[in-house]
């Protein structure tokens, strides 16, 4: 079970590698930057729009930032996140990141 913590430290390591600050990540999202204080301490866990934001800012998969490798481990994440969000959007971006994912796998790329 991937904890807050580490989801936390995974965002963390993206926006190192994206080098991007809490600032900068958080005008790119319209996350606020104590809401991204609180998830890369791990205080707060990251809603699934907001990993969805994250990993488009940094340029990494949401399954690289939720720690969700497997389909089925991908698929119970997005169908817990009822916080109000446009849940057909938002399954619509899920769905194409998952597509383009598998197809990666197939092709034998590997997740940087």
């Amino acid at each position: 079970m991937t904890t807050a913590k580490d989801i936390g430290a995974l965002i963390a390591e993206a926006m190192r590698g994206a080098n991007l600050s809490q600032r900068a990540l958080a005008d790119q999202t319209d996350i606020s930057q104590s809401t991204i204080s609180r998830i890369l301490s791990g205080e707060r866990l990251a809603k699934m729009p907001e990993i969805i934001q994250i990993a488009w800012a940094t340029g990494r998969t949401v399954a690289q930032l939720s720690g969700m490798r497997t389909l089925p481990d991908r698929v119970q994440c997005a169908a817990r996140a009822t916080d109000g969000s446009d849940m057909n959007r938002m399954r619509g971006a899920l769905l194409n990141f998952l597509e383009l994912d598998e197809y990666l796998d197939r092709q034998g790329i590997q997740a940087s």
